[in-house]
C-alpha cells in the first residue's frame, strides 16, 4: 500500500516505532505507506504486524543513514504516526553514559529529558492555535509502566540530555553534564518526544548505551564506529524488548492527552 495522501489514510496502527541509529527495519513482511504531511514532507511508513497489534514504523534516520540529527524533520514524523492513530509510541536511541552504573550494552529506560538542542521545529502549535505543553514529567505514562512490567532487565530511571549534533561532546561538556547529574547524552529525542506528547501519543525510549561519551582517556573517547559495532551486536535484544512491550499492550490502549481533544484535531485533521 503506497501513496497515500494525508486526506485519505486508511491504514490505522495503535502502536508506533521510531527506529534510531541502526534499526531501519523492524518487520520481516510489512507494507510501506507514504503519508504526505502539512510540513512539506511525505513520510515513508512500513505497517506490520507484532503480536495482536498493528505497529507502524519509521526509521528516524532514514533507511540508509541518511539523515543527520538535526535535519530530521521530527514534525512530520509525529504527525504521521497521529494521522494513522497511533496511542502509544516506542523509540530506540543510541546514547552515552555518563553514568558508571550504566555500561556499554546497557538498554535504559528514560524517565527524564533536558534539552540543550537550537533551532529545531519543536512544536505543532506555532500558529493561531496556541497550546502551552505540560512536560514536567515526559515519560509519566502508562506506556513506561507497561514496557518495565514486560523488561524487567530495563535499567529505570535514566535522565536523558539531548545535544544538537552531529558532532559528539567536548570533555569539558561531558564533565559539566555529568556534575549536572545527566546519566546519558543523545541527539534526537528531542523535540521527537514533546511533539508526540502534544498529539496524545503516549512515548517509551528504549536508550541503548554505546559508549562512555568522551570516555575516561583520548584511547576510549566515542567513535561512530564504535557506536554502530555496539548496535549491531545489541539490536536482536532491543527488538525483542521492542515485541515484548508490543505485545503487552492491552488493545484498548488510551493515552494521556496533555493538550485538550480539540486541538490535537485542527493540527493532525489539517
Amino acid at each position: 500500500m503506497t501513496g497515500v495522501p494525508s486526506a485519505n489514510v486508511t491504514a490505522q496502527a495503535m502502536v508506533g516505532v521510531v527506529g534510531g541509529s541502526g534499526l531501519y527495519e523492524l518487520f520481516d513482511r510489512g507494507e510501506d505507506v507514504d503519508i504526505a504531511t502539512p510540513y512539506g514532507a511525505t513520510v515513508r511508513v512500513t505497517i506490520g504486524r507484532i503480536g495482536e497489534h498493528v505497529v507502524a514504523f519509521v526509521p528516524r534516520h532514514g533507511r540508509d543513514h541518511s539523515v543527520p540529527p538535526h535535519r530530521i524533520d521530527a514534525r512530520s514524523c509525529i504527525w504521521a504516526l497521529a494521522a494513522l492513530g497511533v496511542k502509544a509510541m516506542i523509540s530506540t536511541a543510541a546514547v552515552g553514559s555518563l553514568n558508571p552504573e550504566l555500561p556499554v550494552g546497557t538498554i535504559a529506560l528514560a524517565s527524564q529529558l533536558v534539552d540543550r538542542t537550537h533551532g529545531r521545529a519543536d512544536t505543532f502549535f506555532d500558529g493561531n492555535v496556541v497550546r502551552h505543553l505540560p512536560f514536567s514529567d515526559p515519560f509519566d505514562n502508562a506506556l513506561r509502566r507497561v514496557a518495565l512490567d514486560a523488561c524487567p532487565e530495563l535499567s529505570d530511571g535514566a535522565t536523558v540530555l539531548v545535544i544538537q549534533g552531529p558532532r559528539f561532546s567536548t570533555r569539558a561538556e561531558s564533565h559539566i553534564n555529568r556534575a549536572g547529574g545527566v546519566d546519558l547524552v543523545n541527539m534526537t529525542l528531542y523535540p521527537e518526544i514533546a511533539l508526540a506528547a502534544e498529539l496524545g501519543i503516549d512515548a517509551a525510549a528504549l536508550c541503548l548505551v554505546t559508549d562512555l561519551d568522551t570516555g575516561e582517556t583520548s584511547e576510549d573517547a566515542v567513535t561512530a564506529e564504535a557506536v554502530f559495532a555496539v548496535l549491531h551486536e545489541a539490536k536482536p535484544r532491543l527488538v525483542g524488548a521492542i515485541e515484548r512491550i508490543v505485545t503487552a499492550l492491552p488493545a484498548d490502549y488510551a493515552a494521556r492527552e496533555l493538550i485538550d481533544r480539540a486541538a490535537i484535531d485542527a493540527v493532525v485533521k489539517q
